[in-house]
């Protein structure tokens, strides 16, 4: 059966109900992949949220670009900026981990938003660095007091990551916020990985609570020993006559190719 975009409102109402699916894509064939395999959410780049392409190949995700370009030195209006654009090319939501009084702008602009609590990379300054944020009490009160915070700020879901699972239960519990778990349990209303990791093409460090399913980067390099093959085989193949055949050309008839010769020979 053919299903609809969600709405916000659609989203909110399931809460509770069932988990929702999250993933971070790169590519219109990730994109288009996600749809057909029925990811209910996903983050994508601006360029590829400004890609006329883009719907043709995920009609009914719910999309929510998210890159730092936007915050790269850029005021409120500026960053404001950004997401009318994003929401005139099809966007659902915004993803923003700026400051609480942008996040309140874009709400006042009817730009649903999309915060970020618990581990942020952008600010792991702040809280440690690269690793879990809610392990004690006191830690764990921040992040409900993060949450409280993008309510306040009119935002309709949050990702919270690496978090404690029983932390994150327990506030998804409690806030109408959309709780979009990455490394946070399945006690929230969503579970975010991004595609690299799924896929297998990431070649670096794989994080706790990723899950690969396939291994692109094993394919990868497999194809690119038979591209190599292949182009090797194709340098010998020369040096040895053996390309190109009969076959791989055209041939002149006869009689023209001799009065071709004639003129040539004319010319000299």
């Amino acid at each position: 059966m053919a299903r609809n975009r969600p709405t916000v409102a659609d989203l909110q109402a399931l809460k509770g109900k069932r988990q929702l699916s999250k993933l971070r894509v790169f590519s219109l064939e990730e994109a288009e992949a996600a749809e057909r395999a029925g990811i209910d959410m996903i983050s994508v780049t601006y360029d590829l949220m400004f890609d006329p392409r883009f719907r043709d190949a995920a009609p009914t995700c719910f999309a929510i670009p998210g890159d730092d370009r936007v915050k790269l030195g850029a005021t409120t209006d500026e960053i404001l900026r950004m997401p009318v654009n994003l929401r005139a090319a099809s966007a659902d939501a915004m993803y923003c981990s700026a400051s609480l009084q942008t996040i309140r702008r874009l709400r006042e602009e009817y730009i649903p938003v999309c915060g970020h609590v618990g581990l942020i990379p952008a600010h792991a300054t702040w809280t440690g660095g690269f690793k879990a944020v809610g392990k004690t009490a006191e830690s764990a009160a921040f992040v409900w007091k993060q949450v409280k915070d993008l309510e306040a700020a009119g935002a309709f879901a949050a990702e919270i990551e690496v978090v404690p699972a029983g932390v994150a239960s327990a506030i998804s519990r409690r806030t109408p916020l959309i709780m979009i778990s990455m490394g946070a349990g399945a006690g929230c209303d969503a579970q975010y990985l991004f595609s690299e990791d799924v896929l297998g093409t990431n070649r670096g460090r794989y994080p706790r609570h990723a899950k690969r399913y396939r291994d692109f980067a094993g394919e990868f390099d497999r194809l690119q020993g038979e591209r190599i093959a292949a182009f090797r085989e194709y340098a010998d193949d020369i040096q040895s006559g053996a390309y190109p055949e009969p076959r791989h050309i055209v041939e002149a008839d006869p009689e023209e190719m001799r009065k071709f010769e004639v003129f040539l020979g004319s010319e000299q």
